[in-house]
């Protein structure tokens, strides 16, 4: 008996370390399992037993219990019932993480769309294709390469995969749970849309993005000589930690705060732009942020990005969520169906034109794709590159968003491909060479 009380003794002293030396993480922990359910359950319609057994079951979140409550569209989280979390979804802006200030009963404005269908086949509508045999495409080698995605799925977790060659789909396949119409979470595929929209900007004679940042708190000191081009290259100089496995700039920002603009607005600068490269989500939401100075008020604001963007090439499953304050969260919480993912990527594969209308300038393409320096050749204007041959099987001219979790777009200009992976798993456990090196060999030019 005695001993058996020492060894319940030990374990509650060490279930009492645990938990206070990981205290502060169970308020991510919580926001995290919270936010993550809502969204898939009110954004994506997916079932939240599901959610709970696989998005939700990794190291951490798991800890945390998570409960819906439809009457309200909520979800709320715990860790043991510690650090209890509630996100709430709300129509047009998705769901978001509430703090005391939240009031249920206050007006919102959301974002006007605009679901006018154009009655034609994909990409440039939703009608099916007709079927289209291309002798230049090895189509068993192209269905071994999408076969590799999808192997071992408890390992790769692949969920979706489309492959589109010269407009027309070759390959398709979607895990079980998954069709072409549910939405995915980009996670920071997001950032791309936001550069995007200054390439819109800049198009319409609104904005360069060489000008200097229009922030009025940078003047008089080091962070004055910021231009849009500098958050645009995550080259800024600007303090950012961005970490998901601990308590960090990032996490602190998704998980805490109710403005997400505001957060790498007011980090200090440890260097001059263009001499360090660091990656922020702070800088992704900040430039959401600057959005808003182009506009004459916040329902403008929320209309630029499905007007000019996201309705107007017919991407009408497109959801982007928004913080507390109104604001687009632009470093993380894009949703859409694969497809529409897909023509994301065919209207950079046609450098902006999408079926005779122009959204951006061509050269904005060549922008975004431009290596920054001290990036090793791997990162351009909110774009990844293949330019140092990351992959080296894959062509060097690929560029492409990714997100978290392996949620990618990929664009290769010298095959005429568009290639769209979404998933729980990213390289390296998720073999992007082979999988992508597959496909492109697969077409012969």
């Amino acid at each position: 008996m005695k001993n058996l009380k020492r060894v319940l003794l030990v374990l509650l002293v060490v279930l009492i370390v645990a938990v206070v030396y990981n205290y502060p993480k169970l308020n991510m922990i919580s926001g995290y399992a919270a936010k993550n359910m809502a969204s898939n359950v009110y954004v994506a319609n997916r079932k939240a037993q599901d959610v709970n057994k696989v998005d939700n079951n990794v190291p951490l979140i798991k800890l945390a219990n998570s409960k819906i409550d439809k009457s309200t569209k909520s979800a709320t989280s715990s860790v043991y019932g510690l650090m209890p979390r509630k996100a709430v979804y709300r129509d047009g802006l998705g769901a978001v993480l509430i703090n005391d200030d939240y009031d249920p009963t206050k007006f919102i404005l959301q974002p006007k769309r605009d679901f006018t269908k154009t009655g034609l086949p994909f990409p440039y509508g939703n009608k099916d294709q007709k079927d289209t045999v291309f002798n230049n495409v090895d189509y068993t080698k192209l269905s071994k390469a999408i076969d590799l995605g999808f192997s071992n799925p408890d390992i790769q977790k692949t969920r979706s995969t489309i492959v589109i060659y010269k407009d027309q789909i070759i390959a398709e396949q979607y895990a079980g749970g998954f069709t072409k119409d549910t939405k995915i979470l980009g996670w920071s595929m997001t950032k791309s849309i936001v550069s995007t929209l200054y390439g819109i900007l800049q198009c319409n004679g609104k904005l360069n993005v060489n000008q200097l940042a229009p922030i009025k708190e940078w003047q008089n000191d080091d962070r004055k000589n910021i231009t849009y081009n500098h958050l645009l290259r995550m080259q800024s100089g600007l303090e950012w930690d961005e970490n998901y496995t601990e308590i960090s700039d990032a996490t602190k920002m998704l998980f805490l705060e109710a403005d997400m603009t505001l957060v790498q607005q007011k980090k200090e600068a440890i260097a001059k732009p263009t001499e360090i490269w660091n990656y922020s989500s702070g800088t992704s939401n900040l430039l959401s942020g600057l959005l808003k100075k182009n506009f004459k008020s916040h329902q403008e604001y929320l209309d630029f990005p499905y007007a000019s963007l996201i309705d107007k090439i017919g991407m009408h499953s497109m959801l982007i969520e928004a913080d507390m304050e109104g604001n687009y969260v632009g470093s993380s919480y894009g949703w859409a169906t694969t497809r529409d993912w897909a023509k994301f990527g065919l209207l950079y594969l046609h450098k902006g034109n999408w079926n005779g209308e122009r959204i951006f300038d061509a050269n904005w393409v060549d922008y975004v794709s431009k290596p920054t320096i001290h990036s090793n050749g791997t990162y351009g204007a909110h774009f990844w590159l293949n330019a140092e041959g990351r992959f080296p099987d894959v062509p060097k001219d690929m560029y492409y968003a990714s997100g978290y979790q392996g949620q990618y777009v990929f664009v290769i200009p010298s095959k005429n491909l568009v290639v769209v992976r979404t998933g729980l798993a990213t390289y390296p456990i998720f073999d992007l060479n082979g999988f992508l090196g597959g496909i492109t060999s697969a077409i012969k030019n």
